[in-house]
């Protein structure tokens, strides 16, 4: 990737994990036992709660400081894409005046599916681990 490419995949990486530190913070914040309630009434086992809201705060964290940036973008991938599927596909892409529509999740989705195929070694505590472009996958 070119130094433009690299600072904007930097730029990203950092708020999309912003968002997600701050998504599973609030979770835990706003008592993970309603969450994981909420998943039950849903239909997704209430344990996934827990999953999802460690996944968002230490992904989230692992995404500023650019720790397995592949990986966790991976992990965020599944995360949208189960609550798009799951929640938001049903009132549209705007939603439907009593909730948000799945605009938004798409892009998180978008954002991730990005970083999850290419990376972001600029400014990332993976360089450190990672010498050569050979040995990343």
């Amino acid at each position: 990737m070119n130094f433009k490419n690299e600072i904007g995949a930097v730029f990203l990486r950092v708020i999309l994990g912003i968002t997600f530190l701050i998504h599973g913070l609030s979770k835990f914040q706003g008592g993970i036992e309603n969450t994981a309630g909420w998943f039950d009434s849903i239909g997704i086992p209430g344990f996934m709660a827990y999953v999802v809201a460690g996944i968002e705060l230490v992904g989230g964290m692992a995404l500023i400081i650019g720790l397995g940036t592949r990986i966790v973008s991976a992990l965020f991938v599944l995360i949208m894409i189960g609550a798009i599927i799951k929640v938001k596909l049903a009132v549209g892409f705007l939603g439907n005046g009593q909730m948000a529509g799945y605009e938004l999740d798409l892009a998180f989705l978008a954002m991730a599916l990005f970083l999850a195929i290419n990376g972001s070694k600029q400014l990332a505590v993976d360089q450190f681990f990672v010498k050569n472009e050979s040995a990343q996958i």
